[in-house]
């Protein structure tokens, strides 16, 4: 049996990941010119254009290897004897660091893209996931352009494959809260595999965390505090992805209905965070505060039929009321309406119930991924038969049309 080809082991990862020639061009920022060639072994891809390939397609560095297998080896003939001087070693020594410190992405432009990843990061609790999608690609098609620099220090090009995994975790965040599951299972492929390459345990973790979240949504909560168990035994010990992971366990339990586990969470989820400073920039997605710990018990409390729940939704409430029409963190502020809305369905207080979900429906900030949360208080309203509910049913169907 012959030995594959780098193109026969592209094609046959590409299939395996369920993508065509145009959507891994598109990925990537490719031609799909220059993809079908790669495939057809015509043209050989840069190195960092094949780092990105297996790391996308998870192809476990098998790429990457075929690659170097194929590389010219330096001769040997001709070597000098021990002791012999050559004259140029030293300028060649010389040379070499040079080409190796030699660079063209300046520490500026990698600072920048830092700097552009927190606005994106703090925008995201406040912003409509429409809004922020279209300036994610753009910046993801800027880092792949930087990979494919001819000309950069190994450190730049670590420094970009830990910032592509960023992008692209956030990227998939924002495609669940759009109900986009295809695009949102690529990006996270492509940020484990970017963080697995750069050895960030972080990254990992929280995209892990991430595929809990939409595994919770998608109401298999078993399997939700497996990924969340799993998040937090690979997390830094002490990191904001450990203390997700560990809410995220939280809320799968009390979906569950396993009181113990959710309360031993809870406590372990305030015990954590207790101690850490106010992240700055505020409200920044990947870094946990005290403040946040208010939110997700309210959320889970709600979720587990605790009637403090109740209590800690209407503090978040209280704490994040709009004020001149402006709304500081609004999508949480929505969310504690909802937890209010389902404490008040279960305890029989309908009408109350109504207005809550109505009002989290009307701030324009119930994301598509979080429309069955709504769901689920419309359809306790509608049972009891109350006068408003075909109100409430208008505006829910409504937010959840095209």
């Amino acid at each position: 049996m012959s030995e594959e080809s780098f193109g026969q082991a592209l094609r046959r990862h590409r299939r395996a990941a369920g993508l065509s020639q145009a959507q891994l061009a598109q990925e990537l920022h490719l031609d799909q010119g220059n993809l079908s060639r790669y495939e057809n072994d015509r043209q050989r891809p840069e190195p960092a254009t094949v780092d990105a390939l297996d790391a996308l397609l998870c192809a476990g560095g098998e790429l990457r290897s075929l690659t170097s297998a194929t590389t010219p080896q330096p001769a040997t003939r001709g070597i000098p004897a021990a002791g012999a001087v050559h004259p140029g070693d030293e300028t060649d020594a010389m040379e070499l660091a040079r080409r190796v410190a030699a660079s063209d992405i300046s520490t500026e432009t990698l600072a920048q893209l830092e700097m552009a990843f927190d606005d994106l990061a703090t925008a995201y609790p406040a912003s409509s996931p429409h809004d922020l999608l279209p300036r994610l690609r753009e910046h993801l098609g800027y880092i792949s352009q930087l990979i494919d620099a001819p000309r950069k220090t190994l450190a730049a090009h670590r420094h970009l494959l830990v910032l592509g995994g960023w992008f692209s975790l956030l990227a998939a965040t924002v495609h669940i809260d759009l109900n986009q599951h295809a695009p949102a299972t690529a990006r996270l492929r492509t940020a484990a595999g970017l963080a697995t390459h750069a050895e960030q345990d972080e990254i990992r973790a929280w995209c892990y965390e991430t595929e809990a979240w939409r595994t919770l949504t998608g109401g298999d909560y078993r399997r939700a505090a497996e990924l969340s168990r799993h998040a937090q035994s690979i997390a830094p010990s002490g990191s904001s992805a450990e203390i997700q992971a560990t809410a995220q366990e939280g809320r799968a339990r009390a979906r569950l209905g396993d009181a113990d586990a959710t309360y031993r969470t809870v406590e372990r989820v305030h015990s954590l965070s207790a101690h850490l400073p106010k992240p700055v920039p505020a409200e920044h997605h990947y870094r946990y505060d005290p403040g946040k710990a208010a939110a997700y018990t309210a959320t889970t409390l709600a979720w587990l039929g605790d009637p403090e729940g109740e209590q800690h939704a209407r503090q978040v409430i209280a704490r994040f009321r709009p004020t001149n029409d402006v709304h500081p963190w609004p999508r949480r502020y929505a969310t504690a309406h909802l937890d209010l809305a389902l404490c008040a369905a279960r305890n029989g207080r309908l009408d109350e119930a109504a207005d809550a979900a109505q009002t989290a429906i009307e701030s324009g900030q119930v994301a598509p991924s979080n429309w069955w949360r709504a769901r689920e208080v419309v359809n306790h309203v509608t049972a009891g038969k109350l006068p408003t509910a075909g109100e409430l049913q208008d505006s829910y169907r409504t937010m959840t049309s095209p």
